[in-house]
């Protein structure tokens, strides 16, 4: 699946609920390390969530304090590693519509 068909739906999940697309920005520069210009490139280019997990140019190791359920699953529980990198994402946006403040939300 291509992320850039997922990112409109976490900007809009997100901004229903008065937060913005530049925090939805700050929490994938924050998981992944990509940079706003290389964020648009990937976008523009479609390209797929493993792809765009699998090049990251650092992804956080803070990312496995991130916990909870998303989807009824606990994210910690997920063995499939491109699978876990998504929810962990999905986990962070759902956080931020419900309105957690960022310095909680990037541990």
């Amino acid at each position: 699946m291509s992320f850039a068909k997922v990112y409109p739906l976490y900007i809009a999940k997100v901004e229903k609920k008065g937060r913005t697309k530049a925090e939805v920005d700050e929490i994938i520069h924050w998981l992944t390390g990509y940079s706003q210009e290389e964020l648009e490139g990937l976008l523009e280019k479609q390209t797929d969530f493993e792809t765009f997990f699998a090049e990251a140019p650092e992804m956080n190791p803070s990312r496995a304090s991130i916990k909870g359920v998303i989807c009824g699953v606990r994210v910690e529980d997920i063995e499939e590693p491109v699978m876990q990198e998504i929810r962990y994402l999905d986990k962070l946006i759902d956080e931020l519509a419900k309105g957690k403040a960022m310095d909680k939300i990037l541990r």
